[in-house]
Formats: structure tokens, sequence, C-alpha cells
């Protein structure tokens, strides 16, 4: 038995080929087989022998293939939908449609998991039927087609094969729409729905079966991007919360199965041990929810993965500690080898069963040498009484039970005292020396019983290794920048106080000549200083990781990038212990402003940062005739970076660290694109601002579907932008091509002064980005909390006449009932305080004073410009879901915000080469 805290689970196994797997399956499967005593047959895992896998094909490959076609996924099984094929814009994203028939089950789901809906799981379809249709003659048009079926038609033979599969007209099981959807993507859309699944709190998916191919697939790589916070308290000291990978954290695993038939739940019994208090959260899928009854056609054999985190709080918290659950969808004799793995990274594991036979005696005989706990729960009128209890008695000594191992349940038993005696068993165990596992260690002992799992392919360990080799050099982040991110730091911050000095004089009255040429000596000097360096090591391993002519390849690299650089660079909150409690999540998930800040984590964005420095320096010298243009070795470095921005990944707009634009690289890289695109490069340009901690980046993302780094401990300072395509048989009436999404991150600090520098700054930074913009959206965290620069960058573009069109979101209400501001306090929203009102107008030399933003022509308040968006969680972190209201006031504005550039409201929509103008004159 393993130590708490270590897992006894071994190293990586070296990759199984398809015909070893194949052969370990049928192996596993056959250990129990044998002992039943009856003549053997050699079965591989999925029920299959040989015989029936040569002569024909079996049933549960018919079942998968024709579940795939009535939910119209057949075609995405070569070529797979991708992430970038979900996210596009089209007639669906302006309207919130029912499903009607099975194919739209899919994309129904799909566009719910991405706004977050709780709902998302709900496969109800509203059947569109005319009115003088009558159900009678529709039942008896089927009897009719069933009493003249053709018996030589060579399909007749197959009819009571697909007899009970689902039809046009019968709703799916939640569970096989999923596993179907899982099944037809790829791995980055895989990781994406399993993301958006665990932010509504629902179950996920750890083994899809598949049984047409005789292997099931362990799902690592698709809960990588899943990172949870969770109240730490050590037996001695100070509590504090961690931020983790769910991959990587360990803890005790506790999995629930059933054996045969059994008149209780499991998911219902998972989902009262996992709700505090009397909320009940439907965590995983059960028979008492809508179309939970409908029979399951390809899910069986599911294993879903769920957790419970602490918060700290002693009236939430059911377990002191992390705790993961297990659920395995389907009867364990059925699924043997998805049973041999839960008892192999389980703890302990609960059997929920009615009967307990011959056969499943001798099941359970073969686990004798299993270190883990048994309990078995039993319905006994539902069972043979007697010949259970015989079973039972001689399995005590084998598994090592006694009585308090046996649980009966009944409906007559009361359910709340019943789920405390569960959650008793579990605190027990976990007081006790227990196996602690990550869901890393589960895909070791997933590869050694011969699963497939999913991170295995050749490209992704290629891209893996990548990674590591650029990683394990960073033993200090602040050092690893000055050492190996050289263009960085002092050189570009100088270089960038230049050129905004030079800039600056370009608007100067009578600019002294002498002054000019002064500046453009300096800037020229460091331009030469920063293009006397190469790159480094680690720039060019990842200049490698990003040219990789695979796709696939290059999105793998990324994304381990991501998380390799946020393991080895975590940054330390610069405060005094004591004062770690003032982090702790506010009722409803919304964050303190007056919180410690945290330093800027090294990130992916930094490497593009210095290849934009290497970009920037050498277009510098051959403008300023000290380079030959044949003599540059970067000039496709903006190339390399706009395909980064066409396939998903946000790219910085505006330097974190200077508060700078490097003019050069975003030209460049908005020329590559123009190239790229070719003639679908119409563009509206839509952006949100506000200060951190307002919610605008989860916005964002919640409404399409976007990767914007969220919270303060992983947010770099920068602005970055990101790319969506609208579809192309929907981009002419909404008169654009794609849209480009602008996040202002930590740009805007929200002070209420407007004094100094740094306001300055700011106030031209805001106006930037609105300059840029049709659309804006200003995210706010009180009612009269506009940031001053914002007002300021307001009044600056009043002048130029351009104005974005723009939505006010007001975010975390104290009472979430209400559904909106009341029109005179939407005025009051629109009026700053007089002291500000002041302070701008002498800012802005406006002799007539300061217009509130209500009083100006573009705004109307009884128009809806402003918007109350309901807290983002139902209940609280680290186990709160996403609040239904948040998601459904999410999509309405973002219905809004289309309808708005569909009718022309947001300004002349633009195109590439017109952005890089209005670029640079702003």
């Amino acid at each position: 038995m393993a130590s708490p805290g270590h897992s006894d689970l071994g190293e990586v196994a070296p990759e199984i080929k398809a015909s070893e797997r194949r052969t370990a399956v049928a192996i596993a499967d056959l250990e129990w087989r044998e002992m039943e005593g009856d003549d053997c047959e050699f079965r591989y895992g999925d029920g299959t022998n040989e015989a029936q896998d040569n002569d024909f094909p079996t049933v549960e490959r018919s079942r998968l293939q024709e579940m795939l076609s009535l939910l119209g996924l057949e075609m995405y099984q070569v070529q797979k939908l991708s992430l970038q094929d979900s996210l596009q814009i089209s007639f669906d994203s302006m309207k919130n449609w029912a499903p009607q028939v099975p194919k739209d089950l899919p994309w129904n789901f799909l566009r719910k998991l991405q706004a977050l809906n709780a709902d998302a799981r709900n496969t109800t379809m509203v059947l569109d039927v005319l009115p003088d249709a009558r159900p009678v003659e529709k039942e008896s048009q089927m009897e009719e087609e069933i009493i003249y079926w053709d018996p030589a038609d060579d399909l007749a033979a197959d009819i009571y094969s697909f007899s009970e599969l689902p039809t046009p007209d019968t709703p799916v099981n939640p569970l096989d729409l999923l596993c179907a959807l899982l099944i037809s993507s790829d791995s980055f859309l895989q990781q994406e729905i399993v993301l958006k699944m665990a932010l509504c709190q629902f179950a996920l998916p750890l083994v899809l079966p598949d049984s047409e191919n005789h292997y099931h697939t362990f799902l690592l790589w698709a809960m990588r991007g899943i990172v949870r916070t969770w109240w730490s308290q050590p037996p001695r000291g100070v509590g504090s919360f961690r931020e983790d990978s769910v991959v990587l954290s360990r803890a005790p695993a506790f999995a629930f199965v059933r054996m045969d038939v059994s008149s209780n739940s499991k998911s219902q019994l998972l989902n009262a041990v996992l709700s505090p208090g009397h909320r009940q959260w439907d965590c995983f899928w059960h028979r008492d929810l809508n179309l939970g009854t409908n029979a399951r056609e390809i899910s069986d054999g599911l294993v879903e993965i769920s957790w419970f985190f602490p918060s700290g709080r002693e009236d939430l918290d059911i377990f002191p500690e992390p705790v993961t659950f297990l659920n395995l969808r389907g009867d364990i004799g059925s699924h043997w080898l998805q049973f041999k793995l839960l008892t192999e990274i389980s703890s302990a594991v609960f059997i929920l069963t009615d009967n307990i036979s011959k056969k499943e005696y001798k099941l359970l005989y073969s686990m004798k040498e299993s270190t883990t706990k048994y309990y078995f729960i039993l319905s006994p009128y539902r069972g043979k009484r007697n010949t259970n209890l015989r079973f039972l008695n001689k399995l005590i000594p084998v598994l090592k039970i006694d009585h308090s191992h046996v649980l009966v349940k009944v409906s007559s038993t009361d359910s709340d005292s019943f789920v405390k005696r569960i959650r008793a068993i579990v605190g027990n165990v976990l007081r006790a020396p227990c196996r602690r596992v990550s869901v890393e260690d589960m895909a070791h002992a997933a590869r050694k019983l011969g699963l497939k799992v999913d991170e295995d392919c050749e490209e992704c360990q290629k891209a893996k290794d990548r990674m590591e080799r650029i990683t394990r050099k960073i033993k200090d982040s602040d050092a690893y920048r000055r050492d190996e991110l050289r263009l960085q730091g002092d050189p570009w911050r100088k270089a960038a106080q230049v050129e905004k000095e030079f800039c600056q004089l370009q608007w100067a009255v009578d600019p002294p000549e002498k002054h000019r040429a002064e500046l453009r000596r300096r800037l020229l000097e460091l331009r030469m200083q920063q293009n006397s360096h190469d790159p480094s090591s680690g720039v060019q391993e990842f200049i490698s990781g990003i040219s990789s002519p695979s796709l696939s390849e290059k999105q793998y690299f990324l994304r381990w990038m991501e998380w390799g650089l946020a393991r080895v660079a975590q940054p330390r909150l610069r405060q005094p212990p004591e004062t770690l409690l003032t982090l702790r999540p506010k009722h409803g998930g919304a964050t303190d402003l007056g919180e410690p800040l945290w330093p800027e984590p090294l990130g992916v964005e930094h490497f593009l940062r210095e290849m934009g420095q290497f970009y920037e320096a050498e277009s510098c010298l051959v403008e300023a005739g000290r380079l030959p243009a044949g003599q540059r070795r970067f000039a496709h470095f903006p190339g390399l970076a706009s395909e980064l921005l066409l396939t998903g990944l946000p790219l910085e707009l505006i330097d974190g660290s200077t508060l700078s634009m490097p003019i050069r690289w975003v030209t460049g890289l908005l020329k590559e694109l123009h190239v790229r695109l070719e003639r679908r490069s119409r563009l509206v340009v839509l952006s949100a601002l506000g200060v951190p901690g307002t919610g605008k980046s989860t916005l964002l993302n919640t409404m399409f579907g976007l990767r914007f780094a969220t919270g303060k401990s992983c947010s770099p300072r920068g602005a970055f932008m990101q790319l969506i395509t609208v579809a192309e048989g929907f981009s002419q009436d909404l008169g654009c091509d794609h849209i480009l999404v602008i996040d202002s991150g930590g740009l805007i600090g929200g002070a209420l002064t407007s004094a100094g520098d740094r306001f300055e700054l700011e106030a031209s930074l805001a106006t930037l980005l609105m300059g840029l913009s049709n659309v804006t959206v200003i995210s706010l965290a009180e009612t009269k909390d506009i940031p001053a620069a914002i007002l300021h960058a307001f009044l600056r573009l009043e002048k130029t006449g351009h104005m974005p069109n723009y939505q006010f979101v007001y975010q975390n209400l104290h009472d979430v009932s209400v559904p909106g501001p009341r029109p005179r306090d939407k005025r009051q929203l629109l009026d700053p305080p007089g002291d500000l009102s002041r302070a701008a107008a002498q800012m802005e030399k406006q002799s007539d004073g300061f217009r509130a933003l209500a009083g100006l022509a573009f705004c109307d308040p009884e128009k809806q410009h402003i918007w109350h968006i309901p807290g983002l969680w139902h209940g609280a972190p680290p186990m709160a879901a996403v609040s239904l209201a948040y998601s459904e006031a999410i999509f309405e504005l973002k219905r809004c915000l289309l309808e708005n550039i569909r009718n022309g409201l947001s300004n002349q929509n633009k195109n590439i080469q017109q952005l890089i103008e209005l670029v640079r004159r702003l």
C-alpha cells in the first residue's frame, strides 16, 4: 500500500502497439472468464470473440456507426471536427434555437457548452409537426411499413439488430451524444469540451469507450487544461489557497460501480455525496433527470470522473482535502477492463447490486490480491437475500472485508442518513494511510492494462519533448528573462520611450529639428544594440516549434508551452504571509480590486515578444538604410505569428511591460494576415475595456469561446487580440468575414484621479483601443465606477467623430434577483462625479466643461446601452457551477452585438489594409 501523497503505480510504460494492446485487453478479459468453469472462448474486452470479429460486423460496431449517422457525425470520422469549426459565427449564433432533429444535437450541445450553459446536456428536441398532423396516422403508417417489409431485401436480416436504436423521433441519451461527439472531435476540440464541462461542474469523461475499434481511450490530454483552486489546510500552520492542474495533483480516489442489476442509482448517490447542504447539484447525469431513462446505445463502458475541493468554509466542506470520485457506466461484468483499472487506482470501490450470482462471485474472487477496500450497497427486496448472504460470507476473507463493508439501502431508508454514512466511510479512509493518485498516475495504470492514452500520439510527444528542452533551463523566471530574452527589459523600454517622444514631436507646432535628430540617433543606437544579438537557444527552439509543417504538432507545442511555463514559473505573492487571507474568493466569485497585484508571469507571449523585437530592430535599421534588405534574417517572423492567430492563439497587441505598441511588428503581422485571408479580409473590431477583476476576459471567453487569460494570478498585463471566423454563408449578411476581438487585459488601472503620467498613458491606450474598434464593451465593477481613462477616451474620440458602438456591462450585483438598473439608475451610471468632471474638462481644455456621457449625442440611456450581468457562480467556489442566469445574459449580449454589427450600427466595417492605416495614425 502506498504511503499518503505518493503513487504506487510506477513509471510510464512504453507505448503499446495496437496488436499488443488488443492482446492485453483479451488477456485481462480472459482472466476471470477462465475462472467461471465454462467452456472458454477467446474473447476481447468488449465481449466479442474472434469468429464474430472476422465473419461479420457485431451489433456494437453497427450501433456506433448508426449513432454517428443519426447525429450527422459520420463525415467527421476521417477529418475530425476541429475547435475552429465549432467557434465559427453563423446564423445560429444570433438565435436561441431548439434542436428539432438528432443532427441538431451536437451543434446545440457545443453552442450551449461554449456559453457555459447548465442545460447543455439536455437533448430534448422540439419536433416541427404540422398543426393537422395526428399521431395516430403516424403510428398507422409505421405499422404498415413493418407489415409490408420485403423479405428479399438484404437489410431485412438486420432489422431486429437495429430495432432498439434511436430513431429521428426518439431522444438521444446525453451520454451517447457526448461519446459520439468526442469520437468525432480532434484532440483540441476534445480538450475544449472537457474544459467547459469542468466549468459547468459536469462529471468528465475519463475513459471513452469505442467498441468498434476494440479498445478504449483514456482521456489524459483532454484534461490537461483544467486548473482548480482549493483551500489547503496543513495539520499545523496557516491554511492558504492552492492552485494546480487536476492532472498533476494527487488525491484519494473512490469508485462507484454496478454489478449486474441495482435498483439504487450510483449517479444519484454520487451527486448527493458531492452536494453540500440541501442544494443538490446533478454533476453525474442520472435516471431521474429528463431523458435519463433513455437506453444508452454506445456509452456503456464510459468512466466518468469528478472531484470535491474544499473551500475553507466549515459549513460547506464535506471533506478536509480534495477527493476524486469515479463512476463506471454499465455492468462490471461487461466492462471488466475498466473495472480492473478502477480497482488499481482507487482507495475504495463501492459496488451497487441487487444480486450476487456465481458469475459475479468468481469475478470478485479474482480481485483477491487487490489492496483496495470494497464496500457493497445492496437492495434486498429486489435480490435473492439468502444467495447474496452466502456469497458475501465467502467473500469476507477473500476481499478482507467485514460486515461494516455491507450497506443495505431500500426506498424507506432515510437518504440523508445514508449519504452521511457514505461520507463517513470516505472520511475514515482519508484519515488512514491510503493510495493517492493523480490523473497522470491513472494513465500509467491504463497503459499497463492495454488502454490507449490520447496523449501518446507521436506529434503530441514530440511537442512535449521540445517544450521540456526549453523549460528545463528555467530555474528562475527573472534570471531567464534577463539572460535568454535579452531584447526585452531595458533595451526595449528605452526604445519604446524614445519612440513615444518622437511620436509626440510629430504633433508639435514647431518641433526643433535638433531634438528630432537626437531622438532618431538614440533610437538607432538602441536598435543596433538589439540587432547585434542572436536569438538564444530557448528562443530558437521556440521558433522551431511554431515553424513545424504539422499544424497539429504546432498546436500541441503551444499548449505544452503554456502549461510548462505555468509549472516552472509560478509567481509568488509580494505580500506578507498573514495577508494571504485577503485572497480568499468573495461570495459569487468576485475579486477584490484592492488585493495585492501579482507580478507578470512568464508565458508564451514573452517568446513572441522577443521575436517581435528582433523584427522591430531589423526593420528599423532597414528603414534607416543601416541594413540592406537582402541581409534580413527575421522577415518571416510576422508570417509565423499570423498563422498562430489563425489557429486561435491570442497575440499581444500592446506590450504589457512597456505599455506600448510595437508598431512595425503589429503592422507586419496584419499584412501577413491579409495575404493569408486573401479576399476574406473584411473585419469588425470588438474591444473590451475595464479594470482588472471586472470579468471582461471571462465575458469574452464565454461569449465567443475565446482563450484570453483570466484571473489576476495568471493574466499578463498587455492587450491581446484573437480572431473569430464568420461562416461563409453568413458573412454577406453580417457584413464581415472575421471579428477581431481585443481584450485590454490589465492596461486600465481604474484610478479615479487624473494626475500623473500613468493616468495619461492609460487614457491614451484607452483612446487607441476604442479608436480601432467598431464595437466596445466596457466592463464595470460598480455602478459609478467608470474608469477616468475611459471617460477621457470618449471625449477625445468625440472630437474626431469616430465613436464605436458601445455597451456598458455591469457585473457582480449584490442582489442578483434584480433584473437590471432602473432608467434613473442608468442615467446616474453615465454621470461621473463632479470632481471627475472638472478634472476631465481641465485636462481636455474644454471651456464649456465636461459633459456627462448621458449628455453626449451618441448616448441614449433609455436604449439598451447598459447591461446587467448576474453573478458568474451558482454557489460558492471551488464547487460552484456557472450560473444559468449568467450564461443566458451573456448570450443576449452576444446576440445584441451581432445584431448591431449586421444593422451597421457598429460604425463602418474595415478591411485589414484600412486597419493597418488606422493603427499607424492612432
